[in-house]
């Protein structure tokens, strides 16, 4: 058996993130077929003709609607490298999950949609980075089609998220008219040949720069005075500025069309950091080499609807899993048999017996497991737990059918356990009434779909009149409630949130009642 880490050497885990229609998803395919994870055909292109949904979207819902909800553990090999891949959702409203898969990740890769630039998702979850630590690459995608320049896009990013984009890929051939790559690192002219809807890799084939010159014409020289700018400025890759998250090397490609897709996933194996010492609660550091620890940061359920299981996906974060060892769960300090232990791959799953650092595990029917928890084994260990978003929108919801009512109690709380939406609940109502406290509106879509169709538990939702909440304690919650406009429910970790209509009334009660308690929620969204 190999140290942990020998075996973290070779261990690269990294998520991809986007604003909506970005193409992410379409590039996690991309990249599980040159990776060898999908045999011939990239599950994408066989979606359009009704074969299979893609991969990382296996969500009823998400295949209705073309957008990532959930986010998805992909692993596979690549170049004698294990790469765990973590694909997030894609639209805004569900930024609170990716920032939890962000926690179990030692890098990202920012997608951006060559023709619209940068957009208000995209500067969010660079922000969620940026809190992270995570070193960033940045891709920018759909050069097949008319968009902006590069030069233009480079500018964008600099000035809008300030970080500064350092060319590793150039196009030769403005958007819309892709012919290939240039690598600054060697020079070398990548010359890139279409196939049929990009099911395969694109064919690749070098071409020296006398050739490039004769062949490409205008597009060559447009080309090398872009380039010549870019060194005038000195706007290379430098390793240091990347991992401090000063700098982002920045690639050009088509997703759709397989255009640049290899140059970035050997970029990913090259640049990205392998596992490293994470530090715990205390701040002391859990090497790599110390004996079994790891980190809960995804609950979800019903995966398979035929086995209705729920799985707890965790981080390797020190020592060797080992199938069947028993660890002490953290939070209860209870021991966990670990017999049911799966690797994963989108829907798909298998037992895997062995993991090392960076590695990701689904515990099967882990009930008591939370997101945020610590499983450790020999030495204690907790590491800190991952903050919530505020909510900007609460919803009461009900059953509509009462003898349905055990089938949404249980559904309610495997969406709270999950993370699909906070659940908030008056201690004299409980579960009859409870209200939803969600980041954006289509968490509540999401909610509502799935107690239907996974629970059986029709549903109705009522808008609330509240509009924001902070974290109280019980010395201030009689006195709240007893407030016109304010209500205080409680969530299942024990935090009671003050619910308010009006941002006004929040400002005056804490500049004339400092004595009450209204926290901020840390991850403010």
């Amino acid at each position: 058996m190999s140290s942990p880490v020998e075996q973290a050497r070779v261990r690269r885990t990294f998520a991809i993130i986007s604003h909506p229609d970005a193409g992410k998803t379409t590039l996690t395919e991309k990249f599980l077929l040159y990776g060898g994870a999908l045999g011939k055909e990239a599950g994408s292109v066989k979606a359009r003709t009704g074969g299979r949904s893609a991969t990382s979207d296996w969500m009823a819902l998400e295949q209705q609607r073309g957008i990532s909800i959930t986010s998805t553990v992909l692993q596979f090999p690549y170049r004698d490298h294990v790469v765990n891949l973590l694909d997030t959702p894609g639209h805004r409203d569900f930024s609170e999950d990716t920032y939890r898969v962000l926690a179990a990740a030692d890098a990202a890769v920012m997608v951006l949609d060559a023709a619209k630039g940068i957009e208000p998702q995209t500067l969010k979850l660079f922000e969620v980075c940026r809190d992270r630590g995570l070193p960033l690459l940045t891709f920018l995608n759909k050069w097949d089609r008319p968009g902006l320049g590069a030069l233009e896009l480079i500018d964008e990013i600099e000035s809008e998220i300030g970080v500064i984009p350092t060319p590793v890929t150039w196009p030769v051939g403005q958007s819309g008219d892709f012919r290939g790559v240039i690598d600054r690192r060697d020079g070398v002219y990548t010359r890139f040949a279409r196939t049929a809807r990009g099911a395969t890799e694109a064919p690749e084939e070098i071409i020296d720069a006398d050739q490039a010159e004769r062949e490409e014409g205008e597009a060559w020289e447009a080309a090398q005075e872009e380039l010549g700018l870019l060194d005038a400025v000195n706007s290379s890759l430098d390793i240091e500025t990347y991992e401090a998250g000063i700098t982002t090397p920045m690639f050009v490609g088509s997703a759709l069309t397989n255009f640049g897709v290899r140059k970035l996933l050997d970029a990913i194996v090259d640049l990205v950091p392998a596992p490293s010492a994470r530090v715990d609660v205390d701040e002391e550091p859990r090497e790599l080499d110390d004996p079994f620890s790891g980190f809960v940061f995804k609950v979800q359920a019903n995966m398979d609807p035929a086995h209705r299981d729920r799985i707890a996906f965790f981080r390797v974060c020190s020592g060797v899993f080992d199938r069947g060892m028993v660890v002490t769960h953290a939070t209860t300090g209870k021991p966990f048999n670990t017999k049911y232990a799966s690797t994963v791959f989108g829907q798909d799953r298998e037992t895997v017996d062995l993991a090392y650092p960076g590695d990701i595990v689904g515990l099967v029917n882990a009930t008591d497991f939370r997101i945020g928890d610590t499983i450790w084994m020999d030495e204690p260990v907790e590491f800190a737990r991952i903050p919530s978003f505020a909510p900007e929108h609460f919803s009461v919801i009900r059953v509509r059918d009462t003898g349905r009512f055990k089938q949404f109690r249980k559904g309610i709380s495997q969406l709270d356990e999950e993370g699909v939406v906070q659940v908030l609940r008056d201690p004299h109502i409980g579960d009859q009434a409870p209200v939803l406290a969600a980041v954006g509106p289509m968490q509540f879509e999401v909610a509502v779909h799935r107690l239907e169709n996974e629970f059986g538990a029709p549903v109705e939702l009522s808008p609330t009149s509240y509009r924001l909440a902070r974290i109280t304690d019980a010395e201030s919650a009689d006195a709240l409630r007893a407030m016109q406009g304010v209500d205080v429910l409680g969530r299942s970790d024990g935090t009671l949130l003050a619910l308010f209509e009006s941002p006004y009334w929040l400002e005056r009660l804490e500049r004339d009642q400092p004595e009450l308690t209204l926290e901020r929620i840390v991850a403010e969204g």
